[in-house]
């Protein structure tokens, strides 16, 4: 039986969405009707889709009949979790080969480390390249000569981007296929002490960089539960890795062994088998709650707040942040993995993992078993896990009880009742807060405001020392069309430094925090903007602003008269350099945080076609 609000929710996008997402699976089916791969090619488009192929795969390519697969990768040695990346189109083509298909590298997508670019100005191009990579994937996709497609991504605007892009080619099938994490480094503790040490001027950069190169230290994403592994859990609860794909280790034999796999079932569910399965059949209403219900009962990323409302559009579906809060409340907490504990995703991923959430998900009644998946019908195929039998990849059930308590919990036995997101309402506008690794007697915050235009601002006000006090950081014109909605995740370190003092401190800002940020109570995403004339404008220090993430509120005790009477203060807009000036279309085109803050256009509004000539 369906938890109630589930089916409820459900069923208000399933109506909400009726015409846009009829129009997509129109779209979609308009498209399959064209042919299957080469099949529809001339013979010169034929002759340059395989000019520079081995005669080998040449032999197979003549018969057009034969299925041939596209590789679309955001491999680059930067990113530690993509490094991987770049031995897997040769594991992909052999594998491709001993089923009597062919295997392409149709094209590359940037991929940006967020880690990298925190505090600096390359982060507002982060959001941004997420629709980058959508028309990127779009590009490689759409030399049409191809039966199935290998998505090769896993980090923050990375995975959401491929998505974007290869829902508009949703009548193939698409499988996603993840690279895992690294192993641990030193504890998160650790870590996040270090850092606070240095924020108050008690560590030197060296011992800092030790730090965190103790932390970063090899190849995958880092274990902490942010926006990547975040993506990797909605990859399983949607339907879009080979189960239990998530958290296995890179350059492992069971990783290699996984990636191998893909192209073989990509070969098995292709249009003309038996066992068809496109990807617009994969992602639907039930598969996008499910995987809500994921990022809800494990403390997700606030970064998909953002990306599940985008990544539905492209499919026709209207999710909404009512959406995500109404689930929120009925969804327990039933996972601590840092920042929401102590530990990390290997810790997760050895406690019962993916395989163990599923289950308990399903059981409550908080997920939907009854959806297509690229490993066949029903999740329940995804509380299995991969193993390795003399050599040969077989699946076997997940444990059906939590290996560590404090990890992973059964949902009779959650570490909360509720899920970790609520959105907040009020005269300030709309904005969502991550509750999951909030202490209780944060959750609700009354205290002056201290108004900052930009992160550098707040960071230099406490290195003098002016904040030692009770306040909320009001960090404004940092929303999409602002300066392209940088992650503010510097201003952690100080911000938790003050909470661990005993001050009342919290944070409203129209930017993003990073899919790490934890224990400081944080409204993010507030809609709208200050930038688009927005309340936050408007907000003066000394303003008496409060935080309730109990009952949804965010409000500011000035009467809303004389707030809208006050003159708004001048956005600065983002400064040219380091390729900003490039996104200045973007920022101007880009759309409301509780939209998918896209740039692409509203893909849930149903296309207006041209009469028929």
């Amino acid at each position: 039986m369906m938890h109630p609000v589930t089916a409820e929710v459900t069923e208000r996008i399933v109506e909400r969405s009726r015409e846009t997402r009829a129009d997509y699976l129109e779209r979609m089916e308009h498209a399959r009707s064209a042919g299957t791969g080469r099949a529809k090619l001339s013979c010169a488009n034929f002759a340059h889709a395989f000019a520079a192929d081995s005669d080998a795969d040449k032999a197979t390519m003549r018969n057009p009949t034969a299925p041939n697969l596209a590789i679309v990768s955001a491999y680059n040695d930067m990113l530690s979790a993509h490094q991987p990346l770049e031995r897997f189109p040769a594991i992909i083509k052999t594998a491709a080969r001993e089923v009597g298909a062919t295997a392409q590298y149709a094209g590359g997508v940037p991929a940006m480390c967020d880690g990298v670019t925190q505090g600096r100005p390359g982060m507002e191009l982060s959001l941004f390249s997420r629709d980058v990579i959508a028309m990127a994937t779009a590009v490689a996709l759409t030399h049409d000569a191809f039966d199935a497609a290998l998505m090769l991504g896993i980090c923050d605007k990375i995975v959401p981007g491929l998505t974007i892009g290869a829902l508009a080619f949703g009548h193939l099938p698409v499988i996603f296929v993840p690279g895992g994490p690294m192993t641990s480094g030193i504890s998160n503790a650790q870590k996040a002490k270090v850092r606070a040490l240095y924020a108050q001027g008690q560590a030197t950069r060296e011992e800092l960089l030790d730090s965190e190169m103790a932390s970063y230290h090899g190849p995958g994403t880092c274990t902490f539960y942010g926006t990547a592994n975040s993506n990797q859990m909605m990859m399983e609860m949607t339907g879009l890795h080979l189960p239990g794909s998530a958290f296995v280790h890179p350059n492992t034999p069971l990783r290699d062994a996984l990636v191998a796999a893909a192209p073989k079932r990509a070969v098995d569910i292709r249009d003309g088998s038996n066992a068809y399965t496109p990807m617009a059949q994969v992602v639907d209403v039930k598969s996008l709650v499910n995987a809500l219900a994921g990022l809800l009962a494990t403390g997700g990323s606030t970064n998909h707040t953002l990306h599940l409302i985008a990544m539905g559009r492209a499919a026709g579906i209207q999710l909404t942040w009512e959406d995500f809060d109404d689930l929120s409340r009925v969804t327990p907490l039933i996972a601590r993995v840092y920042p929401n504990g102590s530990e990390d995703v290997n810790a997760f991923h050895a406690a019962g993992g993916m395989a163990f959430v599923v289950r308990q998900l399903l059981d409550a009644g908080l997920a939907h078993d009854d959806v297509m998946t690229v490993a066949g019908p029903g999740l329940r195929r995804f509380q299995t896990e991969p193993f390795l039998d003399g050599g040969k990849l077989v699946w076997r059930e997940g444990t059906a009880t939590s290996l560590n308590p404090n990890i992973l919990r059964p949902v009779d036995d959650p570490f909360q009742a509720e899920g970790g997101l609520r959105l907040l309402n009020g005269p300030l506008g709309r904005a969502v807060i991550k509750t999951s690794a909030v202490k209780p007697e944060h959750l609700v915050i009354e205290a002056p405001a201290v108004v900052f235009e930009d992160q550098d601002e707040l960071q230099a006000a406490f290195g003098r020392g002016e904040l030692n006090k009770d306040f909320v950081a009001v960090v404004r014109f940092q929303g999409p069309k602002a300066n392209g909605m940088p992650e503010l995740h510097n201003l952690t370190p100080p911000l938790g430094v003050l909470l661990d003092k005993g001050f009342k401190v919290a944070l409203v800002t129209d930017g993003r925090m990073s899919g790490a940020s934890g224990k400081v109570p944080a409204a993010i995403h507030v809609t709208p903007e200050a930038a688009e004339g927005g309340p936050l404008a408007r907000v003066q220090s000394g303003d008496i602003i409060r935080i309730d993430a109990p009952n949804g509120a965010l409000t500011i005790r000035v009467d809303a008269s004389e707030l809208m009477r006050r003159d708004a203060a001048a956005n600065p807009g983002s400064k040219p350099g380091y390729g900003r000036e490039l996104f200045g279309w973007m920022r101007h085109a880009a759309g409301r945080a509780d939209a998918g803050a896209s740039s692409l256009g509203d893909m849930a509004e149903k296309e207006e076609r041209p009469p028929p000539i």
